[in-house]
């Protein structure tokens, strides 16, 4: 008994084990293991998982202080350390120009370094070192405030599945050409660009997540899509451009995307998608779409309404749809014009799947009503539909909760919530 608790069993563990423990370690600690005996002196050394941040010093008012220590840290770390690093993360405030930086990913690009992730805070933007573009094995990329120009050898990251760059210096033409020379790549998030035109061609991507000024969006090749989030920012040049377009955006953005199953669009959206020639009938069923999310949607803009109802309407499997309005008052109820539900919607559309609708920031004019009717009439599996009314509609309130009661439903469990805040 004497020896079994003598034993020191951890120490005896297998180093996969052991590595697994250290890697849900701060490094710090993981570092600081190396004071515990003479077999844990080099223990954490060959981690191939490194992440830092601002933890990894003892924060002081004065910065200079904490920078210094921080890039000693890492340059000690990365000294000492053994074997491949898989994954590399640095999160912090402090290095936005920090020279290190290149001479730690020199370091990491001849060290078979899988995923690399740059969070950098305010100040300078750090400029990608072209090392970077020699990380054949990447499967990981993301990039915070940084300027990225790669270099006219460079034929794209052949491994890379996630891309995610938010608030990086890029010209257009750099990022389709990364884009498309990434085969393999499954993920791909973009946020806070300016005015950028972008065609996207990734015949593996599944996940999108797009933020910024965007001129134009084209999916060219994206077969395997299955989730996307947009949010789109106006400016007075992008508003002049989509009035010049007569190209139709919702063909162009959504036209090729057969196996999408969830679909969220942020401010402007349902714009985007109006612009151009009109939808007639679609070229597509959308099979797998389960969840629908349009935000700010204008219902005085009855091409914006056309494009809701063609989604819905072509999207037979759809089980949840929030929608959050965004109409001008005075104009929805001064041109109702409501022969358009009956010229556009289909007589025999029925929603057999869908169970919960969510609408949020309703005026209560003519036609949001008319599209809460068309959904109550024709969702038989109907369980939930919450209305929320806009902040700003006080006077009308009453009116629309007695005209809801006056729908046809054509779920008998359809519970209709009028949630007032």
């Amino acid at each position: 008994m004497d020896d079994v608790m003598s034993r020191d069993l951890i120490s005896d563990l297998p180093q996969s084990i052991i590595e697994s423990i250290l890697t849900r370690l701060p490094i710090r600690d993981a570092v600081r293991t190396s004071i515990l005996s003479s077999k844990w002196r080099y223990k954490w050394a060959t981690l191939t998982q490194l992440v830092f941040d601002e933890k990894c010093v003892i924060l002081s008012n004065d910065r200079c202080k904490v920078e210094d220590g921080l890039v000693n840290f890492i340059t000690r770390t990365l000294f000492l350390h053994q074997g491949p690093i898989h994954k590399f993360q640095l999160t912090t405030t402090h290095l936005q120009c920090c020279p290190d930086i290149d001479q730690w990913l020199l370091f990491l690009s001849r060290n078979d370094i899988k995923e690399l992730v740059l969070e950098l805070g305010e100040g300078e933007w750090f400029r990608v070192p072209s090392c970077l573009f020699n990380c054949k094995k990447l499967t990981r990329l993301d990039l915070f405030r940084c300027e990225f120009d790669p270099p006219p050898t460079f034929k794209g990251f052949l491994c890379l599945k996630s891309l995610n760059l938010h608030q990086v210096l890029v010209s257009p033409e750099a990022i389709e050409s990364l884009i498309s020379g990434c085969p393999l790549l499954e993920s791909l998030a973009l946020s806070y660009f300016d005015s950028l035109a972008l065609t996207i061609r990734a015949p593996n991507l599944k996940f999108l997540c797009l933020e910024g000024e965007f001129k134009d969006i084209c999916l060219e090749n994206t077969p395997l899509l299955v989730a996307m989030s947009v949010a789109m920012y106006m400016t007075d040049d992008i508003a002049e451009h989509f009035e010049q377009s007569s190209t139709c955006n919702f063909n162009r953005f959504l036209g090729g995307v057969p196996r999408l199953e969830r679909l969220i669009g942020h401010i402007y959206f349902t714009k985007f998608l109006s612009i151009g020639d009109d939808l007639g009938r679609l070229p597509i069923t959308y099979a797998h779409l389960k969840v629908v999310e349009l935000n700010q949607v204008s219902f005085e803009d009855m091409k914006e309404i056309l494009v809701v109802l063609r989604l819905i309407t072509n999207s037979p499997n759809l089980r949840e749809l929030q929608i959050s309005g965004s109409s001008n008052t005075l104009a929805a109820i001064d041109a109702p014009d409501l022969d358009f539900w009956e010229d556009e919607c289909p007589s025999n559309c029925t929603f057999k799947q869908l169970r919960v609708v969510r609408m949020t920031d309703m005026s209560g004019v003519p036609h949001e009503m008319e599209f809460i009717k068309f959904l109550l009439a024709n969702s038989p599996a109907l369980e939930t539909m919450s209305i929320s009314p806009c902040v700003y509609v006080m006077d009308g309130r009453l009116n629309m909760l007695i005209e809801l009661l006056r729908f046809r439903r054509a779920s008998a469990q359809a519970e209709i919530l009028f949630i007032q805040d």
